[in-house]
């Protein structure tokens, strides 16, 4: 779902067929609205899906749904946040900040949507990325990242500030160094 930014919905109803694994992988999917578009995917991520359709002995044209349940019926959305819930538990050993974090199959979509931000992709490549019909609903994701940053920059002092209880300003030679190579 990361590598994509995938709805859960369009997850649960990924076919063999909508599969792409010979290079460039890539995956159909069925947005809203039955908008189909295609996310191009990790080729450690198309290793891992060929390997898990040999598993359940599905062949890439067949029409099947792949992703099912312990019954091998359709897996739905609560299932998949069962999964989420029992991954983040074990991640949760390594890092204990995980505990306190609600996490649910759509923060993998967010996390996407964030991480593409943070790469540099502009927001309409995003846009698309994600299945959306207008790119207001990815501003949403520029909001988040500005959070971010002022987030970031609350923790940083200015260069050249001083450390001391003035809190006032000194001569920097490395900042005034890097000024003058502007």
């Amino acid at each position: 779902m990361f590598n994509t930014g995938a709805r859960v919905s369009e997850i649960v109803g990924l076919k063999a067929s909508d599969l792409r694994l010979q290079a460039p992988a890539s995956v159909l999917l069925q947005g809203k609205g039955r908008k189909e578009r295609i996310c191009p995917l990790w080729p450690e991520t198309a290793s891992l899906l060929r390997e898990y359709l040999e598993e359940l002995g599905v062949h890439p044209d067949r029409h099947e749904i792949i992703f099912r349940n312990c019954r091998g019926t359709m897996l739905t959305r609560f299932g998949i946040r069962v999964i989420l819930a029992k991954y983040v538990k074990l991640a949760a050993r390594q890092l204990p900040a995980l505990k306190k974090k609600r996490l649910h199959p759509h923060s993998l979509r967010h996390s996407t949507a964030v991480h593409l931000l943070r790469a540099g992709v502009d927001l309409s490549t995003i846009a698309h990325w994600l299945g959306h019909s207008s790119i207001n609903t990815t501003n949403k994701y520029l909001a988040l990242n500005q959070e971010a940053m002022r987030n970031a920059l609350s923790k940083v002092k200015p260069l050249g500030q001083t450390s001391g209880k003035s809190g006032g300003w000194k001569r920097n030679e490395n900042l005034i160094t890097w000024l003058e190579a502007l």
